[in-house]
């Protein structure tokens, strides 16, 4: 209890924010270490501040072009024998011993969700998002997954498995999209917002 009325509050203040996640065993030099660095960059030029686990690799990356950027740089970190210290791009932590209340933080503060190549912990995430979204839990929101060729057997997976079994939807595979690059990514985020805000205007008028 204590862990979520400590984290509501100091989470209340960063106004409109997105997730990103990712392995934690990306290295510096990879590709795709570069790819969340330019997300954070541009996640903040766009307004947004950043959510990370505040792990290293692409948690770290994150984090780092946030921080660079001038922005928000969130790091909900968790307490782990192995892995997990907090990385030191984050200039907005917070501490948690469960992960059940870590998690209620990523959605609940997020304006969306960019997944990068990762284990079970990024799948975890992943399925959760979209479960809540499929079942009307939350908002619906951008949930957007870089990285095709590391995406593609899970998505083809969906598609030729669960969806021609009848275990899901046509629908449900729109929850989400799959793209290659950062720019992509925060403008896919951005023209969803935008939508947002506009349908929220004209409610009022």
């Amino acid at each position: 209890m204590a862990e979520f009325v400590d984290s509501f509050e100091s989470m209340s203040h960063i106004g409109p924010a997105v997730t990103v996640f990712g392995s934690a065993r990306t290295k510096r030099n990879d590709p795709m270490y570069r790819k969340a660095v330019q997300t954070g960059r541009l996640l903040v030029e766009s307004g947004f501040a950043v959510i990370t686990g505040g792990g290293p690799g692409i948690m770290e990356a994150a984090n780092k072009g946030a921080s660079e950027a001038g922005g928000v740089s969130v790091g909900l970190n968790i307490q782990l024998p192995s892995e997990q210290k907090p990385n030191p791009y984050i200039n907005h932590p917070l501490d948690f011993r469960y992960f059940f209340t870590r998690k209620v933080c990523f959605v609940k503060y997020a304006s969306a969700f960019v997944l990068f190549p990762g284990g079970f912990g990024t799948l975890d995430e992943y399925f959760e998002a979209i479960t809540l979204v499929q079942t009307h839990r939350i908002e619906r929101f951008p949930v957007v997954m870089i990285g095709h060729d590391y995406w593609r057997g899970l998505v083809d997976w969906m598609r030729q498995t669960m969806l021609k079994s009848k275990l899901i939807s046509p629908e449900d595979l729109d929850i989400f999209v799959c793209v290659d690059e950062p720019k992509e990514a925060v403008e896919h985020i951005r023209h969803w917002r935008a939508q947002r805000d506009a349908a929220e205007r004209r409610k009022m008028t």
